[in-house]
């Protein structure tokens, strides 16, 4: 199999959302963030209107954490030291989760989806990563509750943790997409694929290394 993606517009593509080029906080983040917080505005509104019961899961907190996902966003970004391709497939896993269980994404169980998400796409992509107890420390959850988290998300995901590049390429214009217009989503993630496989050249670490010292979140907070 190819392990380059040689198409410049892909290329173009990826430099533009911050994932080829190295930079302290990349445009995807922003960009998941902002329809992230438009789902969750959403969401929450709709569930207090419809006074319909949301579904808990495990990843459910029992209040809102003090950072909200874009600020726990970047600071999980920052500590994790993982490359900009890692927030798609990430991004990718959460659509997949939540097709997969019809729940709804709002200020109580986002910010474990994403780090879990996040952990499972650093695991996949990345040749050396933390464990799951700095995931942990990081994420401000224990690592016992790391542990499960990651066994469910894996359990949904029927272990099928494998991206196509084409998907990815897919997902990275439905992104930019989103960045360029802001409409307010659909009330669960767009996109729903079957991944399997993904080549990995240029989604090697590709960023600036952050100080691996970092304060630990509190368990409390998520």
């Amino acid at each position: 199999m190819e392990t380059h993606n040689k198409n410049p517009t892909n290329l173009d593509l990826y430099f533009r959302l911050g994932i080829k080029n190295p930079c302290e906080e990349p445009q995807i983040l922003s960009i998941i963030a902002n329809i992230l917080e438009k789902n969750i505005q959403k969401n929450e509104k709709m569930l207090k209107k419809s006074r319909k019961k949301e579904k808990v899961t495990i990843f459910h907190g029992t209040k809102a954490p003090t950072l909200n996902i874009r600020e726990y966003m970047s600071r999980v970004f920052k500590y994790s030291k993982c490359s900009a391709s890692c927030l798609v497939v990430a991004y990718i896993y959460m659509d997949l989760f939540i097709q997969q269980t019809s729940c709804y994404v709002t200020s109580l169980d986002v910010h474990r989806i994403f780090v879990t998400c996040l952990l499972l796409g650093v695991k996949f992509l990345e040749d050396e990563c933390f464990n799951n107890s700095y995931f942990a420390k990081i994420g401000g959850v224990s690592c016992a509750e790391m542990n499960k988290l990651e066994l469910k998300l894996l359990s949904t995901l029927n272990y099928r943790l494998h991206v196509t590049l084409e998907t990815f390429d897919q997902y990275c214009v439905h992104l930019e997409e989103e960045g360029a217009t802001c409409p307010c989503p659909s009330s669960r993630l767009r996109w729903s694929v079957q991944p399997c496989g993904l080549t990995r050249s240029w989604l090697k670490k590709d960023r600036p290394r952050h100080d691996t010292k970092c304060d630990a979140y509190p368990c409390t907070c998520i």
